[in-house]
């Protein structure tokens, strides 16, 4: 039993995708799970009024509310998924809240074949076979502040739901680029390689109302839980080993090469490039990365400075780990996302462990050994940046300063 995610923000077209979905001809016989019915009544009566190969109500729709898939529900969703799988269906799909982050998801349906006894063969346990994000363009745009018609840094700030947003495309495989009527072709192809910045391997679709093939987001075989959880540009970036890391250069500015698409349902991925030769590529449109990587601290004080006075508004997208010379035993993860910022205790750094223990988890993982400093240790600064028209040295700069 194959299962399909569909994630996104409340508004941004999910709805819509599934009501496609269940109006299908092809013969389908799709079982829905639906996370916070309650609050939209209209999924519902769309949901119903669309049934299909005579499914009733009470085995056709799942309503798991009063609570959030990726969190509260998980145990709740994979009792209903074991429950659908031994069903008259042939496929399960989940739509989850708005204010899901898909990863956590993926990971309880992921984990429903180590539950032995609920099925003879493994084989035969429900398994994720892609997860799509819904993304409204018009959104995306003022939230990464692209175009003239935007809202203030201020009234942007007071919605905590731009790294969400971040969250929901970077681990993802296909995204639909939805509502691009409402933007502009310059804008269209802005954002889209932004989404392939942010996870240069995931399928860029963009349509309008979700208007999509459904072979193009069924029966896909795309996930692969630990191949998506490293796929994000950030992700990857901060797993580059140091030592490829020549020493006394401190950044590594580079463009993604992938293309942006035309107004048809062809999935734009590093697969089909060649079959769109005359598209712009993302250096084109000004859509960059770096990686700024040092082994001293930032000073706090310094560095909320930079944030409140300095921070570069081409910055689309930021996030690593860092330290603080007044606290230097621990890391912390920084993260930005349009005019989001946040930053998370991470952990102790091995360092600060005391000299016996030290020696033995440096025998033991010969990575860290290998990406040991004589004076820090493994304390380190490492930064990934991505950003439009991105004056990087100018900016790497600024950081050595703090």
């Amino acid at each position: 039993m194959k299962v399909l995610l569909i994630t996104g923000f409340l508004g941004a077209g999910k709805t819509t995708l599934l009501n496609r979905i269940l109006s299908n001809r092809q013969g389908i016989r799709f079982a829905v799970v639906v996370n916070d019915l309650g609050e939209v009544n209209i999924d519902a009566d769309l949901i119903r009024r669309n049934a299909v190969a005579g499914l009733d109500e009470e085995g056709q729709l799942v309503a798991l509310e009063n609570g959030c898939i990726c969190c509260t529900l998980k145990a709740d969703l994979q009792r209903q998924i074991l429950s659908l799988a031994k069903g008259p269906y042939d496929y399960i799909v989940i739509e989850a809240s708005g204010v899901c982050t898909p990863q956590p998801i993926a990971n309880a349906i992921s984990a429903l074949r180590h539950m032995s006894g609920d099925f003879p063969d493994v084989k035969d346990a429900p398994r994720l076979d892609c997860i799509t994000t819904v993304v409204d363009a018009l959104r995306l745009r003022e939230e990464f502040g692209l175009g003239t018609d935007l809202p203030s840094a201020e009234a942007r700030r007071s919605d905590p739901l731009t790294n969400l947003l971040a969250a929901q495309i970077e681990f993802a495989n296909i995204i639909l680029l939805n509502k691009v009527e409402e933007v502009n072709e310059e804008e269209r192809d802005t954002l889209i390689q932004i989404l392939h910045t942010l996870i240069p391997a995931a399928h860029i679709i963009p349509c309008s109302y979700c208007d999509v093939p459904l072979d193009t987001i069924l029966n896909t075989g795309l996930f692969h839980f630990d191949q998506l959880a490293s796929a994000a540009r950030w992700v990857s970036e901060m797993e580059r080993p140091l030592k490829l890391s020549p020493q006394g250069l401190s950044f590594f500015p580079h463009a993604t090469s992938t293309q942006t698409s035309r107004r048809d349902h062809t999935p734009i991925s590093h697969a089909n490039q060649e079959k769109h030769p005359d598209h712009a590529h993302a250096h084109d449109l000004g859509i960059t990365s770096f990686t700024y990587y040092r082994r001293r601290p930032f000073s706090l004080a310094r560095f909320d400075e930079f944030l409140a006075e300095h921070w570069p508004r081409e910055v689309i997208r930021c996030k690593g780990l860092l330290y603080f010379a007044e606290n230097p035993d621990y890391s912390y993860l920084f993260e930005q996302a349009g005019p989001q910022r946040q930053l998370q205790e991470a952990g102790l750094w091995y360092a600060s462990a005391p000299k016996e223990q030290l020696d033995m988890m440096l025998a033991q993982n010969p990575a860290l050994a290998a990406d040991w400093d004589p004076e820090y240790g493994d304390r380190m600064i490492k930064l990934v940046f991505i950003g439009r028209h991105l004056d990087a040295e100018h900016l790497v700069a600024l950081l050595d300063e703090l």
